[in-house]
């Protein structure tokens, strides 16, 4: 893990905001958008939403270790590491599920 620069400017919470989901998958059946735990659409938005709350969470302990106020670093390192992962997990299933849309297109054709 690289050390923590002076010269990298404080990351808001606002730009890890990928924005809201509601108007996913209106119309098409199995696919809801009420939230509900249930559907795929719910599933995401809650997942997304975690995501962000790791995010914001490993921006608050970054900024209080570079500050001086963390009272453990290892706290803020193990927070700055889930955040890392979970982005990452998040980024390869973006990816393999593009390939999978991809992959039935393809054979669709």
């Amino acid at each position: 893990m690289p050390p923590i620069s002076g010269a990298v400017a404080p990351v808001g919470a606002g730009e890890w905001s990928v924005g809201s989901v509601g108007g996913l998958g209106n119309g098409v059946p199995g696919v809801g958008t009420s939230g509900a735990s249930g559907s795929f659409g719910g599933m995401l938005t809650n997942a997304i939403s975690t995501l962000e709350g790791t995010q914001a969470t490993a921006t608050n302990a970054a900024q209080q270790l570079a500050t001086g106020h963390a009272t453990d670093p290892t706290q803020a390192v193990t927070a700055v590491e889930n955040a890392s992962l979970e982005m990452n997990l998040a980024s390869q299933i973006r990816t393999k599920l593009d390939d999978d849309f991809t992959n039935i297109f393809q054979t669709q054709a």
